[in-house]
């Protein structure tokens, strides 16, 4: 029998309400996230004491409500769930933190029901003083015999119990909003937090007079039991506006923690930022956060999908992650799973796997610079492609090209491109020479020839237009000059005189008669610093050195010769200005004034 009855919270301090308010959530919305949980464990546990023949009465319609009444200005959560005696009151919900699932976990652990209760921390329910200044709760438990009975606090540390009239089991939580949360009251506002915390709810909710979620997601379920379609479908669900994925794995793993999910390929399209926080975490079915650092590595957070663990600890309002072995296991799992998984699509259809890989290619090399295991594995599948579209592997590539690319010391040259059109000359140069020239013209690609070059031995990767090509593949062929060294000497003054930059260091070398009479580099070494620091990888500062190339005067060309005699000083500084100006143009330093006067002495010298 329900008595009427006034007491205090057991709480040990005066102060709890304010500390929730402000401190223990981080998000206010979160209150119907923890009133809908509990309303699902009480569902729940209902149906659990049904199937062990603790309940013999009939379970009926058990989809959880949520309703506005917006002149009253309160918002209701109803469920048919097991309800709770007056005794029940007194202990979970006057003490603050005693957790009745946990107690029902407890009880249960050998049945199995541990996996299929959400509630842990017992202060859920208080998460609704965030937006009320009055909360009652009118509930009737499954037990025969049972009254039903109305608790109701302020917000203080006083309460009052007393009987009610309440026809079927379950509960029913009426927040009457304070005036400064009275945006709850629309249902829009409301609809957006259900669509984002309690999409994937394991029990029907209700809310303007519609289901609002799907109890049953697809990682749920068996592999064995989806098709394809399935997959697509769900990926709609949760990316309405995005293309189709490449691929997908479903995870399913109950040793020696517990996770399920679904993670999604999407096509990055090499944007690196824009794609981050598309996975989702959830415990049970609710959903926690789309900050999933530490359960997924870095490189993985570039993936779509759903994470589903009981075993990632959360602190007391579920939003925040905590780091323990668990979260690691999960960490090195997906990680494995995720390189298991491109080696079989690589091997079953590499046809396949080559075009996915304009889409894939920058996960993989974000993974195998970021993660020493993934790299492990992702050696045998990381794929390069030459400037005739042709994909291998590395080990394949090497192999390719070692026999005319290797150099004096034994080391195989990996010739690369990163803008195909205006490194087009040094690249028709290569190819004269049989040489193999690589499309290095990705985001990360900076960072993944760095990597690279340390892991591969006796491998050097050098931009095509980093030097003459008898300096890059250097295999110590010396080349006859057709100059005397007084001539060498006047052609290096006339072209400093012609240049007046210092910027610019000029020298003579004997190159091959079709090689570019003038060729200007930018060392490897400091292009390579400049590339990183524009993609922010820890050397700024070099972004802002001073350029300073080097100049090549190829003294076997016929155009030097023709400088030298030409009749005037005049005539030869005008010629080897051409001559620079037309390098420059090949590597798109020729802008403004000095484009203006190339082009006019162009016109002047095809007119003469």
């Amino acid at each position: 029998m329900v008595t009427e009855e006034k007491g205090t919270l057991s709480i040990h301090t005066e102060n709890i309400f304010p500390i929730i308010k402000k401190f223990l959530y981080s998000d206010h919305e979160i209150f119907l996230r923890e009133l809908v949980s509990n309303a699902v464990d009480a569902t729940q546990k209902l149906n659990r004491l049904a199937a062990l023949g603790e309940y013999k009465g009939k379970i009926g319609d058990t989809k959880i409500k949520v309703s506005i009444d917006e002149k009253a200005k309160t918002i209701t959560i109803s469920d048919k769930g097991i309800g709770l005696t007056t005794d029940e009151i007194k202990k979970y919900i006057n003490q603050i933190a005693f957790s009745g699932a946990a107690e029902f976990v407890e009880k249960y652990k050998d049945k199995g029901e541990e996996k299929q209760i959400i509630g842990h921390f017992g202060l859920g329910f208080y998460s609704s003083y965030m937006v009320a200044k009055k909360v009652e709760i009118f509930t009737k438990s499954y037990q025969t015999g049972a009254e039903a009975a109305r608790w109701e606090c302020d917000g203080s540390t006083d309460f009052e119990i007393t009987p009610t009239k309440k026809k079927d089991r379950g509960t029913d939580i009426v927040l009457h909003i304070a005036e400064d949360s009275e945006e709850f009251l629309q249902k829009h506002r409301l609809q957006g937090i259900l669509d984002k915390y309690c999409k994937f709810l394991p029990i029907e909710i209700e809310f303007d007079g519609k289901v609002v979620n799907n109890p049953s997601p697809i990682w749920t379920k068996q592999p064995s039991e989806l098709k394809d379609e399935d997959y697509l479908n769900f990926y709609k669900e949760l990316y309405p506006f995005a293309e189709d994925p490449l691929f997908w794995i479903h995870l399913n793993v109950d040793y020696p923690f517990n996770l399920t999910g679904v993670l999604y390929f999407p096509k990055l399209k090499n944007e690196l930022d824009v794609q981050r926080n598309k996975i989702q975490l959830y415990s049970r079915q609710v959903f926690i956060t789309d900050e999933v650092k530490d359960v997924v590595p870095e490189f993985l957070m570039l993936l779509h999908g759903v994470i589903d663990s009981p075993d990632i600890p959360l602190n007391v309002s579920r939003s925040y992650l905590q780091s323990d072995g668990n979260v690691k296991k999960i960490n090195t799992y997906i990680t494995k799973k995720v390189a298991d998984k491109l080696g079989d699509l690589f091997k079953k259809d590499r046809a396949g796997y080559e075009k996915k890989w304009n889409d894939i290619g920058l996960f993989v090399k974000y993974g195998m610079i970021s993660e020493e295991k993934f790299y492990e594995k992702a050696l045998d599948y990381t794929l390069v492609q030459d400037i005739d579209d042709k994909f291998y592997t590395l080990k394949e590539y090497e192999e390719h090209v070692k026999p005319n690319q290797a150099d004096k010391d034994g080391n195989t040259v990996f010739l690369y491109t990163t803008k195909q059109a205006q490194q087009h000359s040094y690249i028709e140069n290569a190819r004269k020479r049989e040489y193999g020239v690589l499309k290095m013209d990705g985001q990360l690609d900076s960072h993944f020839i760095n990597h690279m070059e340390m892991k591969m031995e006796k491998v050097n990767w050098k931009r095509v237009d980093a030097d003459v090509l008898d300096k890059l593949i250097d295999k110590d062929e010396k080349k006859e000059s057709v100059l005397s060294e007084a001539e060498q000497t006047t052609v290096k003054e006339l072209f400093d005189k012609a240049i007046n930059n210092k910027a610019f260091t000029v020298n003579v070398e004997a190159m091959s008669t079709d090689d570019m009479p003038v060729v200007i580099t930018l060392p490897e070494f400091m292009r390579r610093m400049k590339d990183m620091s524009a993609m922010g990888g820890g050397m700024a500062m070099m972004g802002n050195m001073p350029d300073a190339y080097s100049v090549a005067v190829n003294g076997n060309h016929a155009l030097v010769g023709k400088i030298l005699k030409a009749k005037t000083e005049e005539e030869k500084t005008d010629l080897a200005k051409q001559a620079f100006d037309l390098a420059k143009l090949s590597q798109n330093l020729l802008t403004g004034p000095e484009l203006t006067a190339f082009i006019k002495r162009s016109l002047d010298i095809v007119s003469a």
